[in-house]
């Protein structure tokens, strides 16, 4: 395991990933999988959150209790497919903020182009969590990312499902300072940049469009 690349190993998120890999798998069960799996994943990318305490009264007593520090994190789901992670990690998180960044991959070149951006402000005063359940390629990714360092933030970490080495490497070349959770590497991308063995296209499988 290299040090900007966590894989969660938990044996609930490894088994709920094995039934999304399954071709007969359907839409229904892919997309709560998928939110379910999410939870998990958001446990692991917001482990070390600041703390600070505030006083309280419990039934019994006051005490000084632990409460999150700063301003609300940021979720940014990279469309279409990061909003099934993003609506599980928001019953996780419903104070989050939340911004979107439209961008699809021209099949010709596996390039990314830019279609919508819509952000919370203060960026760089928040935790910025990106979520996109494929790292294929890497290159919508690091556009995204790229994007989002421009409109002002410091503090990125990247969650995904599903990496593959190539989008870990191109991640890892353009945004070094940006962590990557997944639930697994595999093995490697194809010809048209889906990654092997994979789970298919998680946009199709979760919206069941293809």
């Amino acid at each position: 395991m290299q040090d900007h690349l966590t894989i969660v190993q938990h044996p609930l998120v490894q088994h709920k990933l094995t039934i999304m890999r399954e071709k007969d798998t359907s839409t229904a069960v892919f997309r709560q999988l998928l939110r379910e799996i999410s939870q998990l994943l958001a446990y692991e990318v917001t482990y070390k959150l600041p703390l600070t305490t505030k006083v309280i009264e419990t039934p019994m007593e006051e005490m000084e209790s632990p409460t999150l520090a700063g301003r609300k994190l940021a979720l940014i789901s990279i469309l279409r497919a990061g909003n099934g992670l993003l609506d599980g990690m928001l019953e996780l998180i419903p104070s989050a903020r939340v911004g979107f960044v439209g961008l699809y991959r021209d099949e010709k070149t596996l390039k990314p182009v830019q279609y919508y951006f819509k952000v919370p402000d203060m960026l760089e005063k928040r935790l910025v969590i990106v979520v996109d359940p494929m790292l294929a390629t890497g290159n919508s990714s690091a556009a995204a990312v790229e994007l989002l360092k421009k409109a002002g933030a410091r503090d990125i970490r990247f969650l995904c499902l599903l990496a593959a080495p190539e989008g870990v490497a191109r991640m890892k070349e353009a945004h070094p300072d940006v962590p990557i959770v997944t639930a697994a590497l595999d093995e490697r991308i194809d010809e048209a940049g889906y990654i092997l063995p994979g789970l298919g296209d998680a946009g199709d499988r979760m919206f069941g469009t293809k």
